[in-house]
């Protein structure tokens, strides 16, 4: 028994070490503008069918925000050979698993299957690109569960209003500025035809990439896909703004008072590059460095030795356009939520200043190289990342096996000299987050 547990785990790190090597990939593109990427994994009997649309809050007009999301629950209402309600009863009960998630940037509709039922992955996809069902009743059943989504996951939740507090003041003047949920009176007011012209605007197959990822055979899925999706008419091109924000020069200090809370909270926000940026890479590893796990040196320093927090964190919230690199801190035993940002600023300063060593640069290597491997090890995270890649890095599906090479290469020099260009007091809103009375 030992012998084969034993067995088990070297296979496993085998499949883990080659998985970190390369991530195989083919890609091709329909008439249509619909980019399709393939990758074939036979180690287990499951397939991967997912779509990122290229469509975020950040394109909705500003007196309709919410429209994004909105799309996420709508296309789930049925096509015309779907009848509503029965797109996740096609999916349980053919042994899968489906959902859809929405950032600023994009919306991603996934499926995972026993792979002998790629086949009716493809078709639930090409239903909702060619025709799905956008009536009033729709909107009018989704729009009542947009507002209790809304309800439960912000209006009602500790601190739930945090990142739209921070964002409005970190990217005005940018769509960034509004949560991806939106305004629920945009949506009340929003009329059918705005709906139906979104949707001919952005869910498209030339603002899509489909992903398939698992066990398929790659020449009968090139023939499946073009069978389902040849037909999906092609889109107008889309024209997208570009924003440009001035720099903050000066500290930006805010409250909010939260009804859900009964223990403050202290928040310090950065606007730094976007996800395309090497630096956005750094910022990731200042982030575990400060606050990853036990061992980090924020929760070494606040939570261990001096007990004045009981939670605290950092990280980088990455976006297309810029990221917001957020600390935060809730305290312990009534410590005022000044000295906690104190304790913070004097470590952002501490990286700053010093070179980390040598063996916690090698540790931060590792854990990068972990969280590689982990995140490629499941069809799913293959799917997404190498969308990711298309629709993020310059239609560049190759950035997946490009990552690690990046982290391998971020010195501890950069790890300072970027601590010191964009974590600085004077380029930074701070939020005290306060319960409300």
């Amino acid at each position: 028994m030992k012998k084969r547990i034993l067995f088990a785990l070297a296979i496993s790190g085998l499949c883990l070490s080659a998985s970190a090597q390369k991530v195989q990939f083919t890609e091709f593109d329909l008439d249509n503008g619909l980019h399709v990427i393939l990758h074939q994994d036979k180690t287990a009997p499951v397939v991967a069918v997912s779509v990122m649309y290229h469509v975020g809050s950040k394109d909705e007009e500003t007196q309709r925000t919410g429209f994004a999301h909105f799309f996420e629950h709508l296309l789930f209402e049925g096509s015309d050979n779907i009848k509503k309600g029965e797109f996740m009863k096609l999916v349980s009960s053919n042994g899968g698993q489906n959902n859809a998630n929405t950032s600023q940037d994009r919306t991603f509709y996934y499926e995972v299957f026993p792979s002998n039922q790629l086949e009716l992955g493809l078709w639930l996809e090409s239903e909702r690109m060619l025709h799905p069902v956008i009536n009033e009743v729709g909107v009018k059943t989704q729009n009542e569960v947009v507002k209790e989504e809304k309800r439960l996951r912000i209006d009602n939740s500790p601190y739930g209003k945090f990142t739209e507090k921070i964002f409005s003041h970190l990217f005005d003047g940018h769509p960034y500025r509004w949560q991806p949920i939106g305004s629920m009176e945009h949506l009340d007011a929003a009329k059918l035809s705005e709906f139906i012209a979104f949707f001919k605007k952005y869910y498209v197959p030339n603002n899509a990439v489909l992903t398939i990822a698992g066990d398929v055979d790659i020449e009968k899925t090139k023939a499946l896909v073009k069978s389902y999706f040849a037909e999906v008419p092609k889109g107008a091109p889309i024209v997208r703004k570009d924003f440009k924000l001035p720099e903050i020069t000066k500290e930006i200090i805010d409250t909010a008072y939260d009804a859900n809370i009964q223990i403050p909270a202290i928040f310090a926000a950065y606007r730094v590059p976007g996800m395309k940026s090497r630096e956005s890479k750094v910022l990731g590893m200042i982030s575990s460095i400060l606050s990853e796990g036990g061992s980090s040196r924020l929760s070494t320093k606040m939570v261990d030795q001096k007990k004045t927090a009981l939670q605290v964190a950092a990280f980088n919230y990455s976006l297309e356009d810029y990221g917001a690199y957020i600390t935060l801190a809730l305290p312990n035993k009534n410590t005022p939520l000044n000295d906690l940002l104190k304790d913070i600023d004097e470590e952002v300063l501490r990286l700053q200043t010093d070179l980390i060593s040598e063996s916690d640069y090698k540790k931060l290597q590792n854990k990068f190289e972990n969280n590689y491997v982990s995140a490629n090890s499941k069809m799913l995270g293959v799917a997404e990342n190498l969308a990711d890649g298309y629709t993020f890095h310059d239609k560049d599906t190759n950035d997946i096996n490009k990552e690690l090479e990046v982290i391998r290469s971020i010195t501890r020099e950069e790890i300072r000299d970027v601590a010191k260009k964009y974590l600085n007091k004077n380029q930074r809103v701070v939020l005290y987050y306060l319960p409300k009375k």
